[in-house]
């Protein structure tokens, strides 16, 4: 009886723990998703990331630092500073969160423009990182920063998307 007992109150302290560590691990990842948030947190992870990132080669299908394409290097971004999923296509980058107006840009939105370009799918997608800015895996000079403001990139506007963050209990 007192082995069955103790066999028992284990199971529970076991299985409590293991939900425990579940809870603060999702706990983890609301915080981290809601840094979206935080301007100030969003650009300091952006160019951390963009530090990291920077002069590496664009190579259409790449994932790593020898070689990355626009896709691949947001979704990277995102799943590394703020632990968040996204598609690994820009097309399909495209349906995530909620459109907003340029106007309304803010650290962490994702960019999207129409460059027809024949190696890809036409659509580009980069991380807007305040002041005009955004940062992405540009074909002719790898990952960089770039302005709104720069004519090719201002004709090519398409469209800004803003992630949906979960709020933090």
């Amino acid at each position: 009886m007192k082995k069955t007992l103790a066999i028992m109150m284990l199971t529970v302290l076991a299985t409590g723990c293991a939900s425990t560590g579940k809870n603060a691990s999702s706990k983890n990842s609301v915080a981290r998703h809601a840094q979206l948030r935080d301007n100030l947190v969003v650009t300091t992870e952006l160019k951390k990331q963009l530090k990291q990132w920077k002069g590496t080669p664009y190579r259409l299908g790449g994932d790593s630092l020898n070689g990355i394409d626009c896709s691949a290097f947001v979704q990277r971004t995102f799943n590394d500073k703020f632990d968040i999923a996204l598609p690994r296509t820009t097309l399909a980058q495209t349906s995530q969160g909620i459109k907003i107006p340029k106007e309304n840009l803010k650290p962490g939105d994702l960019v999207f423009f129409k460059t027809n370009w024949r190696g890809g799918s036409g659509l580009h997608v980069g991380i807007y990182n305040g002041n005009n800015q955004f940062i992405h895996a540009s074909t002719s000079r790898g990952v960089m920063t770039s302005s709104l403001d720069e004519k090719y990139w201002k004709q090519r506007f398409y469209q800004a998307r803003r992630l949906q963050t979960p709020a933090v209990t």
